[in-house]
């Protein structure tokens, strides 16, 4: 029993009104109680009182009593039962009001104790003649399924529901398909393979397609996005019955409502593909642009919703919008979040006809305050330009006078968008390239250095001062970004293949800091292979480095088309605003049992892929070394399968080989340990890169290239001394 409220206090004079003799006090403290719960105060310990003024014929009382039941009825569940015999006897009142209210409050409650009681109010209320109730009580359907499946099935409720599809009225065939689709969803959800003669599940039959379609112009509005819904899911028999569907629905692209106006347009989409005639879709495109245009005059969360969903929808039907540029052009107002879909819009939508109202736009946007929204302009630019060839040189020539106003970031972003359109229109807008060095040093942002870097590389030859450029990123090669490191290692190598002459220092200085002094490990590797291939064969490093490249080029659609069509059929949900499979980020975060279980198969498979793992590492000792380039081959020693034969010979091998080893790091360094030199020295003797420095032959100049590999191929050589295997294996890892 709930603990009554101390003598004292707001709740204790609730109280006292509660139980008070006359009405409107006790009416007054109802409303007192429901403001107090309404703004999270605690008044569960007030059950008992309010319960006492269930029992009235004052239904604005009524209506505030079962608000407070519906929200405390979970923590006090014993109290509720006795609640029972007033919702009975509502369910029977003369007034339907009542007897739905009734209906609802009890399929609401959610509480097992009075789940038994609300089967014979229900049957009753499905049966009612006022088609209020019958409405109600098809939704307190679904309601009882979630709760208790096997009661709706073993009273008939269901058999019910489905007679109820061809009522007279249409809010409640509305109400109707709602509840079954409800249901359809629970029953696949909890059991994948429930079979279609299930009575849970909601199969829409031709017979049934033209009982939804008459009450489809007469619902509600979420009445109406409930029929469309069900629409989307039914499967025409042919082409005349696809177009029979899409001509009932095209009316609803005129509701004031924007959920129903994009369940439309779904509904739309998915028949549209089983159409056959060309002139009925051209049709049927053009009368969907109106209302989606009318959208975009909503609030900024109404046009987002709306953006993500056309931006889908142009994916599909790219002349969907063609004629509309100028409706997706940004406002001053716009949050940051609607003008960057705007932006991806306007750039799909871009041609010849109206690139020249696009680009001036664009140019507009960059002298906004907002960085990211300039940033994302300039980028559009380059994206029209990509797209757009005949556009090209008006895009330049845009991005030449943002580069001119000087300001940071709108230069550095310029220079980014520029490396772009070299890619896809190579040697076309060299004359710029001199703009873009003079910018040298306003650039701070390693995107942007690392353009500008990539910009001297491709046309070196073409650049009279490119080796004083980059000896100014080869200066502070450390310092820089990885990102930078790794271009600038490209252009300088780009460079002296195209300069030889006059650029032997600075490749020899670049290639030099970074195999000794740079911490990345892809900048080393990059490094050691250039050195490599300027060191052997010239023709094949200009092969590489200076090979063709296709141009680049924008995609027209950003998600796959098999999942681009699973989002249409999803438009006006969630999917369609993510652009990702409803399953991507619903149901994460909850585990049952059953998943717990899985958790802990997967945990042991794994530890058994580790033990295999382990195993197969010690028994192929014969591995090949990466950093022994000699070409001398090694003495032949058993290797895979034929090594396990003499593995286990040591103690350290079999334990590991038995998954039973309890040390795995002093197991594998005593068996790595007793290695032969033949299988993980590099010989003292032999040079780097078998025997050709870089200084012989290609690059000139004494050779200096052996000590830079020293110290890893020392490492790698020292495995084969016992006493010191564990510190060298510290050193390789």
């Amino acid at each position: 029993m709930s603990i009554r409220a101390p003598r004292k206090g707001e709740n204790y004079e609730l109280s006292v009104d509660l139980n008070s003799e006359y009405r409107d006090k006790r009416k007054d403290a109802i409303k007192r109680v429901i403001a107090s719960m309404t703004v999270g105060k605690d008044v569960s310990g007030l059950f008992p009182d309010v319960l006492k003024n269930m029992q009235t014929e004052d239904l604005e009382q009524k209506k505030l009593v079962y608000l407070y039941l519906m929200n405390y009825a979970k923590t006090q569940p014993e109290l509720v039962i006795l609640a029972v015999n007033t919702f009975v006897k509502d369910s029977e009142d003369p007034n339907p009001l009542v007897r739905a209210l009734a209906i609802r409050t009890m399929g609401c409650l959610r509480a097992e104790r009075i789940i038994d009681y609300l089967c014979d109010p229900l049957n009753r209320a499905l049966k009612d003649e006022n088609p209020y109730v019958r409405k109600t009580a098809a939704l307190c359907v679904a309601k009882l399924y979630d709760l208790k499946p096997s009661l709706v099935i073993d009273n008939g409720f269901l058999s019910r529901l489905h007679e109820m599809i061809a009522d007279s009225n249409p809010m409640v065939v509305a109400n109707t398909v709602a509840a079954l689709t409800d249901i359809h969803k629970t029953a696949s959800t909890a059991h994948p393979s429930v079979p279609s003669s299930d009575p849970a599940i909601f199969n829409i039959t031709p017979h049934i397609l033209n009982k939804i379609l008459i009450a489809l112009n007469e619902c509600t509005e979420w009445g109406r996005v409930a029929v469309l819904n069900a629409l989307s899911r039914y499967t025409a028999q042919d082409e005349k019955e696809s177009e029979h569907i899409c001509e009932r629905v095209v009316p609803q692209f005129q509701h004031v409502n924007g959920s129903v106006v994009l369940a439309a347009v779904k509904v739309i989409m998915i028949h549209m593909r089983g159409v056959r005639r060309e002139d009925f879709t051209k049709q049927l495109v053009r009368k969907m642009a109106p209302p989606l245009v009318t959208l975009l005059s909503s609030p900024p969360e109404v046009q987002w919703v709306a953006l993500r969903n056309v931006n889908l929808l142009l994916q599909k039907r790219p002349d969907l919008l063609s004629n509309e540029m100028r409706v997706f052009f940004c406002k001053y107002n716009d949050p940051l979040y609607v003008k960057v879909e705007k932006l991806d819009i306007m750039v799909r939508l871009a041609n010849d006809n109206n690139v020249d109202a696009l680009l001036s736009e664009l140019k507009e946007y960059a002298s906004e305050v907002d960085v990211d929204f300039v940033r994302k302009s300039i980028k559009a630019i380059g994206q029209t330009a990509i797209s757009i060839e005949s556009s090209a040189e008006r895009c330049v020539n845009v991005l030449l006078d943002l580069i001119g106003t000087r300001v940071s970031y709108v230069v550095q972003e310029a220079v980014v968008v520029m490396k772009d359109i070299f890619r896809k229109y190579p040697s076309t807008y060299e004359g710029v390239i001199p703009t873009l060095c003079a910018n040298l040093d306003e650039l701070d942002e390693p995107e942007a250095k690392a353009s500008l870097i990539w910009i001297i590389g491709e046309y070196a030859e073409k650049i009279d001062n490119a080796d004083e450029l980059l000896g100014t990123f080869v200066d502070t090669f450390t310092e820089e970004s990885y990102q930078v490191q790794l271009q600038t290692l490209t252009a300088v190598v780009k460079l002296f293949l195209k300069k030889p002459d006059s650029s032997q220092g600075i490749v020899q200085r670049v290639l030099d800091t970074a195999t000794k002094d740079c911490e990345s490990p892809d900048v080393r590797d990059r490094a050691y292979i250039y050195w490599r291939l300027l060191s052997t064969d010239p023709g094949a490093a200009k092969a590489v480095v200076l090979g063709h490249r296709p141009p680049i080029s924008i995609p027209r659609t950003t998600v796959p088309p098999a999942l681009l069509e699973e989002l249409l059929g999803e438009i006006s949900s969630l999917a369609s605003v993510y652009h990702n499979p409803a399953e991507t980020f619903i149901g994460h975060g909850r585990i049952g049992a059953d998943a717990v279980q899985r958790k802990g198969t997967e945990s042991s498979d794994d530890h058994a892929f580790a033990q295999k793992a382990f195993r197969t590492v010690v028994a192929g000792q014969q591995a090949e070394n990466l950093l022994d380039f000699d070409d001398v081959p090694a003495q032949e020693e058993p290797s895979g399968l034929a090594a396990t034969r003499i593995l286990p010979s040591t103690p350290a091998a079999a334990s590991f080989l038995s998954g039973t080893s309890t040390n795995p790091l002093d197991d594998l360094v005593s068996i790595f340990g007793g290695m032969s030199a033949s299988s993980a020295h590099v010989g003292a003797g032999s040079p780097a890169f078998g025997g050709v420095g870089i200084g012989d032959g290609a690059l000139g100049g004494t050779s200096s290239g052996n000590a830079s590999f020293g110290s890893g191929v020392d490492a790698v050589g020292s495995l084969d001394t016992g006493h010191k295997a564990q510190e060298d294996l510290l050193v390789l890892f």
